[in-house]
């Protein structure tokens, strides 16, 4: 077995989930992770699959291409690298970094700019910008690995004195912590 990578985009609507994963039943593919999401009114999956060794990339973008365009959507297809990301995750420790304040553009930029200058990796990111100075409205959250040469304490430094600079608030807790104060 082969394993890809495919993106789907386009308007969201009902069915697009089950169309993808039909084409992928129908060529004897196995959907390995899943993860969707709907931003404003797009819809974005991104699915790693298992594909039959007999069955080529052309072949498989070709199906997608066609079962998806009555829903318009658009697929994108990547062989998966059996290299490592080089990044060890093994031993780095889980955080979770969220800000709130006015929307203004480049936020994301320098924010990521700091965390990457720590060598620190991002592993989920959720903006959230309805506009407006209310601090409320505009939230990120950033899901980071954080390895054990990390000068933690620099990191968080670092972090605060930017995000005063942008006028946000910052909370940076270990995901464990974050997790358990904000169980529903």
């Amino acid at each position: 077995m082969n394993k890809v990578i495919i993106s789907v985009l386009g308007p969201d609507g009902p069915g697009i989930i089950a169309m993808v994963a039909k084409i992928l039943f129908a060529c004897e593919c196995n959907i390995e992770n899943v993860s969707q999401t709907i931003l404003q009114n797009e819809f974005s999956g991104i699915f790693i699959v298992s594909t039959p060794a007999d069955l080529s990339t052309g072949a498989l973008s070709s199906r997608l291409k066609e079962g998806l365009a009555p829903l318009r959507q658009h697929s994108f297809i990547k062989s998966l690298s059996t290299e490592g990301s080089g990044f060890d995750t093994t031993s780095s420790e889980p955080f979770v970094i969220t800000t709130r304040g006015p929307d203004q553009k480049g936020l994301v930029a320098r924010i990521t700019e700091v965390i990457a200058r720590h060598g620190v990796n991002v592993t989920n990111l959720q903006a959230i910008f309805k506009g407006g100075d209310n601090p409320g409205d505009n939230i990120m959250i950033y899901e980071v690995d954080v390895p054990p040469e990390t000068d933690s304490e620099k990191l968080q430094q670092d972090l605060r004195t930017k995000s005063d600079e942008l006028g946000l608030t910052i909370s940076i807790q270990h995901r464990r912590i974050f997790e358990t104060i904000n169980r529903v």
